[in-house]
């Protein structure tokens, strides 16, 4: 639409495209869905998250330590590759596996302190808010009011550029 107009309404328009096309349900189920009971939401508990990832699907045939382990389809991985800060622990640990001699448990402890990293500022912060619904109210009042600056300016942007405040004084 840029071409279309003199003045640029739009910046050049850019994918951000993540890595990680979809996280699959800790069971293995190709998609996280509420109805399915597959997920693991933000206002997690610490002994929701422990049960969450100890119930995560890995690799059917890793029975033991020393077998090697697959790492496609393995959930703990899929999930460690999205929300582990360390990418080259990761893949340390994905080698490893794929070699033998690390465990499913060692994957889901390092999992779940991750997530437990994560998901705890989240929560506290959750929780002040529930506490305090005043301040909640507010916050929310004043982000409302902040969004409509926002877009009304943006609005008048879109209009001077499509020439339109010539056409229909707003």
């Amino acid at each position: 639409l840029t071409l279309l107009f003199s003045s640029p309404v739009w910046p050049p328009w850019q994918a951000l495209l993540s890595d990680m096309r979809r996280l699959p349900g800790i069971d293995g189920s190709a998609k996280m869905s509420k109805s399915l009971g597959n997920t693991l939401l933000l206002s997690a508990s610490e002994e929701t998250i422990h049960r969450a990832v100890s119930a995560m699907y890995t690799d059917p045939n890793h029975l033991k330590i020393s077998d090697p382990g697959k790492i496609e389809g393995n959930v703990v991985f899929t999930w460690l590759d999205a929300f582990h800060p360390d990418k080259a622990k990761v893949a340390a640990m994905k080698a490893h596996y794929q070699q033998g001699g690390l465990g499913d448990r060692v994957c889901k402890n390092e999992l779940e302190t991750c997530l437990q990293e994560l998901i705890a500022p989240i929560r506290e912060r959750r929780a002040t808010f529930i506490a305090d619904k005043g301040m909640l109210m507010e916050l929310l009042k004043k982000g409302s009011e902040r969004a409509h600056e926002v877009t009304q300016k943006t609005l008048q942007e879109v209009k001077r550029g499509l020439g339109l405040p010539t056409l229909f004084q707003v």
